[in-house]
């Protein structure tokens, strides 16, 4: 499986600045949805995108995007289920997919298939805040490596400086860069934020660096880019398609005014 080049690694070869990556959960608005908003995604720009794994439990997520989760359980959305519909569009599917999610329902799937099918369904990275870093050095590094996706790990501006170093060795793909210590969606002011930013960029990272949480429109997406190679946009975004008539149309005005 190691032989195959994982898509996230390619974009970052062609392209280290202004990149957008969009994180949507999967199942919402309706659950069949998810097809439809990735092709939309892909089609009108977006250079990379996050599939939200729905949990009842969620830590990170602010209102906006527990309320998604609690939509799209509503619906029927379920990790097989999801897989299945991402596998219909592996052959359409040419940017990097990437799922994010909760340890819980992972382990209850079990590591191993969660990883195999993922691969198989064509993931390319897996973002799961509350696995620990020593866990995965420990005991999961060697699944992820087998079905050649990338872990991803997230920083904050409260993360030290030798924990960043440890969470870049061990980090695939890029290192998530949380703007702020509080949920997603809230309002952020990312120029408070400058001094964190430059101290990421002065410590020369072996990984590029993705800046998330409170990325909503044009002025903050160009001032994240200006400190890392771009940013990933999710709570506004839910915003756009929660009551959508045309996902495509407003998938694609929304890029646009982003970029």
């Amino acid at each position: 499986h190691t032989e195959m080049v994982n898509r996230i690694d390619s974009l970052f070869e062609k392209k280290r600045k202004n990149l957008l990556s969009i994180y949507f959960t999967a199942g919402f608005p309706k659950l069949q949805d998810t097809g439809t908003i990735l092709m939309s995604l892909q089609a009108h720009g977006a250079d990379m995108v996050e599939i939200g794994m729905p949990y009842s439990d969620p830590l990170a997520d602010g209102p906006v995007i527990q309320h998604s989760s609690s939509v799209a359980i509503h619906n029927g959305i379920t990790i097989e289920k999801l897989f299945s519909q991402i596998k219909e569009l592996k052959e359409k599917i040419r940017i990097p997919l990437i799922l994010m999610g909760y340890l819980n329902p992972v382990l209850q799937y079990g590591m191993e298939a969660f990883c195999r099918q993922a691969h198989e369904a064509g993931i390319d990275g897996v973002i799961l805040p509350d696995l620990p870093l020593s866990d995965y050095e420990k005991e999961y590094r060697p699944v992820f490596k087998k079905w050649n996706l990338h872990l991803i790990f997230l920083v904050t501006p409260e993360t030290s400086t030798d924990r960043i170093r440890k969470m870049d060795s061990a980090s695939g793909g890029f290192l998530y860069a949380v703007s702020s210590t509080s949920i997603t969606g809230e309002d952020k002011n990312l120029g408070a934020q400058e001094k964190y930013f430059k101290r990421l960029q002065a410590m020369k990272l072996r990984n590029p660096v993705m800046i998330g949480f409170g990325i909503k429109d044009h002025r903050t997406f160009t001032e994240a880019c200006k400190y890392a190679s771009g940013a990933i946009v999710g709570t506004a975004y839910i915003k756009t398609i929660e009551n959508s008539v045309s996902l495509d149309k407003d998938t694609r005005e929304f890029i646009k005014k982003l970029k």
